[in-house]
């Protein structure tokens, strides 16, 4: 497997960090609250993008106003109801969309959305473009706090993938493990009902094929469970897979923090079942204060949880910073290029 350690792109130079201040459920409040508060950590520019009166109206509670700090104005947003190719049409100055052009002109070094996350795939795609060979935007990154350094790759922006699709995937998402988790030589597992090569449906059968066949790191196929057993460091599955497991997990979570509530109720403080709640939520649930990089776009897009408040847009931003800093975009064209090289490109299946 080929070596990811290219450059890291810290010149000293701030980061131009765009951010969507009309995304997410608690905008432009919480958006511009996360954001001042992570303008104080790192070496960044901050472009708010979004309805002037109301981002300025939210910077005004924070004093006067920073020199790093720039506002864009927009008109609308994209709703998670819309339908993003037809809201694309019909708002054409919406945030998302200014943000993604501010990335395609070079006036931003990365974007940062909590909003629709359908509309944040389609904007990315149609303003900045695929990486070459690539057909779809993927969503991916660590969603199981009791596994925060397995990436599951697709965790649900495409329902239906070839395995070639799978393939491009798989190879984005262990360029993520090797540089932003630190795992060297990341193992790559298919995730099936059986470990046996001929188990799983016809996609998964005709990817393991693929898989073996390329210089990544495949050590075949993997189950549910395995997730907690540390046998692979990327697992690749289609959206329509990787979305339910998520939001199973989601449930799974909520459904027994009702469950402890009423069992220890008699025996501990209500700070106390707070601190117990709070872990487990953490430990079922994808990191709602990191975000996780759209794959495969020509830009650098960090997505966030919708329902993030203030300190989950910090550490989407954090993750945006660390994204630039790391040259995790020239890194990830270099592993298609390889993929490319080995003549099983996304559409050549």
């Amino acid at each position: 497997m080929q070596s990811f350690d290219s450059p890291s792109l810290n010149t000293g130079d701030p980061i131009r960090v765009a951010v969507d201040a009309m995304g997410g459920d608690y905008a432009p409040q919480e958006t511009v609250k996360g954001a001042l508060a992570a303008l104080d950590t790192h070496n960044m520019e901050l472009l708010l993008v979004g309805d002037s009166q109301a981002v300025e109206g939210e910077l005004d509670k924070y004093g006067p106003p920073s020199k790093s700090v720039k506002v864009v104005p927009s008109v609308d947003k994209i709703s998670d109801e819309e339908h993003p190719m037809h809201a694309f049409r019909q708002k054409p100055e919406a945030s998302i969309i200014v943000g993604a052009r501010l990335v395609k002109a070079g006036q931003a070094d990365v974007l940062v959305s909590l909003g629709s996350t359908g509309a944040s795939m389609a904007t990315s795609a149609l303003v900045l473009g695929m990486m070459d060979g690539l057909e779809r935007p993927c969503i991916g990154g660590p969603f199981l706090g009791l596994a925060p350094r397995t990436v599951l790759m697709d965790l649900g922006s495409n329902v239906d993938c070839r395995p070639s699709q799978l393939l491009n995937f798989a190879a984005l998402g262990s360029v993520f493990a090797h540089r932003f988790l630190g795992t060297e030589n990341p193992r790559v597992a298919l995730l099936s009902v059986g470990a046996e090569k001929s188990k799983g449906n016809r996609q998964v059968q005709e990817s393991y094929q693929l898989f073996e066949s390329s210089h990544l790191n495949f050590v075949g196929n993997v189950e549910g469970m395995d997730f907690f057993g540390d046998k692979a460091d990327v697992i690749v599955c289609d959206g329509f897979v990787g979305n339910i497991l998520i939001k199973f997990t989601e449930g799974m979570g909520t459904a027994l923090g009702g469950y402890l509530g009423r069992l220890l109720s008699p025996y501990m403080s209500e700070e106390q079942m707070k601190g117990v709640f709070n872990e487990l939520w953490q430990t079922t649930n994808l990191p709602r204060t990191m975000g996780g990089p759209l794959f495969g776009v020509n830009g650098a897009v960090i997505v966030g949880h919708g329902s993030s408040r203030a300190d989950g847009v910090s550490g989407a931003i954090n993750t945006a910073v660390r994204y630039v800093e790391m040259g995790l975009l020239e890194s990830m064209r270099e592993e298609l290029a390889e993929v490319s090289r080995n003549g099983l490109l996304g559409d050549s299946q």
